[in-house]
């Protein structure tokens, strides 16, 4: 059969070269299989994505500083796991993830862990709410199924809590997505084009970083401290000098981080955005995952603060199952008119079924209490398995999220998650979550799956850290993602 060639945008040796970063581990003697595991890691994290024209073998051999033969060899490995394809006179291109290959048999089990990801499984209570839904959805199939806005009692329930929390909210102010994502690009698209500069947190969510780059616009990064957390010297210097047409912020249990920001640094920072008359976005995908109690007795939301040009997005993916893509903006009537008004060049809204499922579940508190704790359970677990098996990570236990932010003693995290890959346990680099790469001395590692598992990942972990260890007194340089 022929390989069709796609019309794919070309990446340059040197290019792939600083993406890679330091993809060998020193005194390795099969380094054609390093290459081929660091490559296969940047496709299945999309940043080589289907279709990317590779280097020619000559010029990635220059660009790596290795010899032809190893190219090949790892080209060829590439090719028998169905990752990459090549033609003689086209070269080769990045033609699929390998997800379909047989998995490699692991030390202990055939499992494949899955911790690039922070989303939960479905929590107690949900095939009860579908069965609700079920029966709700009679009085909605006689119509077109279009529902402008969203479902008004979704609507109301979620307005509800929103005033509970300290920020007075009325149904009209408030418009369902299809997922958090969804709402992120309907904000995107009403307040920014391209070339317009986007303020963002450094590090931040990768999904917010790649819808701005697909946009054109720049974001412009305000570093986080690991332990002081907001630098407000640096957001209003930022805010003065590149004077950003929005602001993406995470202020509950930041995503990777977990820092959440007090009631006085919110008053702080929401005065910065009012007085700039800086729209805001603020990301509360994570607020309900409070491990204190009951989100009601925290801080107030952020937009309480930040004046009528703030806008906040809420998920039900983080809180309730990552199969649940629903979303929801809360925002002034002017500014929801206006995403209405340009919501069709985005989607049609979103599926009355799923709208139902979540109205129901939001009729108790009880689900989201039981998620809080089984979920503080398994952070506990985590970081108690961490400490066994990888003894040199530091990392502040966070008060809510999905994840621990660890600091790793050497700039390697790029090399773990290679390494860890081979031994069945996915990651995402710490350079994913930086407007320009970096933070190799960073990994976020997620504690969504059970208990046992955890544990079982963190020894694998623990064994892939092993497997690096020869280089770890080596100098290492960040590894720079554009």
């Amino acid at each position: 059969m022929t390989a069709i060639i796609p019309l794919g945008s070309r990446i340059s040796g040197e290019r792939l070269a600083v993406l890679l970063g330091e993809w060998r581990r020193r005194g390795a003697r099969q380094g054609s299989i390093n290459l081929a595991g660091a490559i296969e890691l940047y496709v299945r994290d999309g940043q080589l994505p289907i279709g990317t024209r590779l280097p020619a073998e000559r010029e990635l051999a220059a660009s790596l500083g290795v010899s032809r033969t190893l190219i090949g060899a790892a080209l060829d490995k590439l090719r028998e796991d169905g990752i990459v394809a090549s033609r003689q006179g086209a070269g080769s291109w990045i033609a699929g993830t390998g997800a379909r290959r047989q998995q490699p048999t692991m030390p202990t089990t055939d499992a494949l862990f899955d911790l690039a990801k922070a989303a939960p499984p479905a929590l107690p209570g949900m095939t009860a709410a579908v069965d609700a839904a079920t029966h709700e959805l009679a009085a909605y199939i006689g119509g077109n199924g279009y529902i402008t806005g969203g479902l008004p009692l979704l609507r109301e329930r979620i307005a509800e809590r929103y005033t509970a929390r300290g920020l007075p909210t009325t149904a009209e102010q408030v418009m369902i997505t299809s997922g958090a994502y969804s709402a992120f690009v309907l904000c995107l698209r009403m307040l920014a084009g391209p070339g317009d500069r986007v303020l963002v947190e450094q590090p931040t969510y990768p999904n917010a970083l790649d819808a701005v780059r697909a946009a054109h616009a720049l974001p412009v990064p305000v570093a986080l401290d690991s332990v002081s957390g907001w630098d407000f010297a640096g957001v209003e210097a930022a805010l003065r000098q590149a004077s950003p047409r929005f602001a993406y912020l995470v202020v509950d249990f930041q995503n990777p981080t977990g820092l959440r920001l007090d009631v006085e640094g919110r008053e702080r920072l929401g005065g910065l955005l009012a007085r700039t008359r800086t729209p805001v976005l603020i990301d509360e995908s994570l607020v309900e995952l409070d491990y204190q109690g009951d989100p009601v007795g925290g801080p107030p939301p952020l937009a309480a603060f930040a004046g009528d040009l703030s806008l906040t997005m809420g998920s039900a993916a983080k809180s309730h199952w990552g199969g649940l893509r629903l979303g929801w903006i809360r925002a002034s009537v002017d500014l929801l008119d206006r995403l209405l008004s340009s919501r069709v060049a985005v989607d049609l809204g979103a599926p009355a079924f799923e709208q139902l499922v979540l109205a129901s579940l939001l009729e108790s508190d009880k689900p989201l209490a039981r998620r809080r704790e089984d979920f503080r359970h398994q952070r506990d677990v985590l970081a108690q398995a961490l400490g066994e098996h990888c003894p040199d990570w530091t990392f502040n236990l966070p008060d809510g999220g999905l994840s621990l932010w660890c600091r790793l003693p050497n700039p390697m995290s790029t090399r773990i998650a290679v390494s860890a890959a081979n031994h069945g346990v996915q990651l995402a680099p710490g350079s994913r979550f930086g407007v320009h790469g970096g933070l190799e001395r960073w990994l976020r590692v997620p504690f969504t799956l059970p208990p046992d598992q955890l544990v079982e990942a963190a020894r694998r972990l623990g064994a892939a850290v092993a497997s690096v260890s020869s280089c770890a007194n080596v100098p290492a340089v960040d590894v720079a993602v554009t």
